[in-house]
């Protein structure tokens, strides 16, 4: 197939979509399609090639609250260009926002079908960000987008009805692969354990971007915990902050690869508090660590986490719930064990060739369809009535 992905970001950044998309194009180059990638550019950052895709960049700008984040500027008119020079069989639309609505509207002109991988709930950014008065403008704009889409991809349950109850329809369920042989518990490494846990001190993780939207400051109610040391992996504009609300925990910064996973075995608990969430890959990548988790009761960990199994969930704004269930498991060594094998055990089979290849399923099934307003095929769609059922 000729595929055209067109994605909101894209390396040198690290976060899921980035992650997600990587993937893809490894899978996609395994199987010999040809595959354009259309992306924001950053300061010339930015590879030519990955995996064998050609990488073409849009004019772009940093966020002024976040420098890291860059949104694309100017028109669909260069979209219809690119697209119409490449002709794509079908575009993959990778978190569509600002560049994804443009090239909505150029895929629309071309008569080109639209995978469209729904994975960022923006619209619940705004009040993070001091802007809630956008979060219905901002909802406006995804429903532009994933109405006009031959298919939306949702990688939750949450994040289905999330966008229903919005009004879109032609949803299938597309979840997200992790790699079982990288975030393994044989990473476990006791010089690391003792270099953050001089005394033995269990350890209390958070792996993700330091941004308001992960709610990291919520880790304060895990202050004082006796025998416990947090550490927080990642960067982001709030780390100066939360180093000052959280004296006492080890700040790794942004850790890739085999360093990330050794730290992420290295964890007694893994503690993800963000609500907004579509799917959290994050716990999935603790899960095949055999690390068992505690996380919100909100969006894509609800799917992941088995109460009672592989880690507890709690209710959103209940810390003095979540600190009690991080106590349940840091003085428990046996069930935090027995938790952390089920937890290795729940993910086994979601290697990411399989996803991908429900992905290239996705594709081939929205080249079939001529227009987004037809049927999609009953196999991949789940549609709203569906759902009642």
């Amino acid at each position: 197939m000729r595929i055209a992905i067109v994605a909101e970001s894209f390396l040198p950044q690290t976060n899921g979509v980035v992650n997600s998309v990587l993937h893809v194009l490894e899978h996609l180059q395994r199987r010999g399609d040809e595959v354009v990638v259309i992306v924001p550019d950053a300061a010339g950052d930015v590879p030519s090639e990955v995996f064998g895709a050609r990488v073409v960049t849009v004019p772009a700008w940093s966020l002024p609250m976040y420098s890291d984040v860059r949104v694309a500027t100017g028109g669909a008119g260069r979209l219809v260009r690119l697209l119409g020079e490449f002709g794509p069989d079908v575009v993959h639309l990778a978190s569509p926002f600002v560049l994804g609505w443009r090239a909505t509207l150029a895929a629309r002109e071309l008569g080109i079908p639209i995978v469209a991988v729904y994975q960022t709930d923006v619209p619940s950014y705004a009040a993070g960000y001091g802007m809630p008065w956008a979060e219905k403008l901002f909802w406006r704009r995804v429903c532009d987008i994933h109405d006009r889409a031959t298919v939306t991809l949702a990688p939750s349950t949450s994040a289905v009805a999330a966008l229903e109850a919005h009004g879109v329809e032609r949803i299938a369920v597309w979840r997200r692969g992790v790699d079982t042989d990288l975030f393994t518990p044989d990473r476990r490494d006791l010089a690391l354990r003792q270099q953050l846990a001089p005394s033995g001190e269990r350890l209390i993780g958070f792996v993700g971007r330091l941004a308001p939207e992960k709610q990291v400051a919520d880790l304060a109610a895990l202050d004082g915990l006796p025998g416990t040391r947090l550490v927080v992996i990642g960067d982001g504009p709030e780390r100066s902050r939360l180093e000052g609300l959280l004296p006492g925990a080890h700040f790794t910064g942004m850790l890739h690869g085999a360093d990330l996973a050794r730290h992420m075995a290295a964890l007694d608990v893994l503690v993800n508090p963000g609500e907004t969430e579509t799917f959290c890959q994050v716990v999935q990548e603790g899960l095949a660590s055999g690390v068992p988790v505690v996380a919100v009761a909100k969006g894509g960990p609800v799917d992941l986490v088995d109460e009672s199994r592989t880690g507890w969930l709690y209710a959103p704004g209940d810390l003095a719930g979540m600190r009690a269930r991080v106590l349940d498991l840091v003085g428990d060594e046996s069930k935090r064990r027995a938790f952390g094998v089920a937890a290795r055990r729940s993910v086994m089979g979601r290697r990411w060739s399989a996803l991908c290849g429900e992905l290239v399923g996705h594709y081939s099934a929205a080249v079939a369809v001529d227009q987004p307003e037809e049927p999609f095929p009953l196999g991949l769609l789940r549609r709203r009535d569906r759902a009642r059922r």
